[in-house]
């Protein structure tokens, strides 16, 4: 359903069934639909997306590499992305750096089976195996967007 790292028809209708589940937030924490600008459209974009916890912090990883929609739209958007979960919430991806992704790609494969087809790596593999791959696999932290503070209007005195 992934040939050449693009989803065909089939694929296509999977996302989108499971963008719905997800967003409603009937699934397990981990199970997301994340939603971003796209680049060229400026329309949102829908994706389903399992995350991985690692080291007390959330990960989204793109198990079709580099050249994934998902990924070119959040990196266009600066990383600014909707997460839906039975609710929405404003986050901002931050892109992990490659010496860093080893642990949290062997975590992903572990928690999200349907990755597994798709990366060169059994999930219990060591993490030299991880690092081999790791500049082939995005993978974003999800980090909380601090609230804007109330703006204060200055008296008039």
């Amino acid at each position: 359903m992934y040939a050449g790292g693009h989803g065909n028809a089939t694929a296509r209708r999977f996302a989108q069934f499971w963008a719905t589940v997800q967003s409603a937030g009937v699934v397990p924490k981990r199970w997301v639909t994340l939603e971003v600008v796209g680049r060229r459209t400026g329309r949102i974009t829908r994706f389903p997306l399992g995350m991985a916890d690692c080291n007390g912090n959330w990960y989204v990883v793109s198990m079709l590499g580099n050249d994934c929609n998902w990924v070119r739209n959040v990196r266009a958007a600066g990383g600014f992305v909707t997460i839906r979960h039975g609710r929405s919430m404003a986050r901002r991806l931050v892109e992990v750096p490659v010496d860093e992704r080893a642990p949290i790609l062997r975590r992903y494969l572990q928690k999200v089976p349907g990755a597994r087809p798709h990366m060169p790596v059994r999930p219990g593999a060591p993490l030299a195996e991880f690092e081999l791959i790791a500049s082939d696999y995005p993978v974003f932290r999800v980090d909380a967007i601090a609230p804007n503070p109330p703006s204060r209007a200055r008296s008039g005195a």
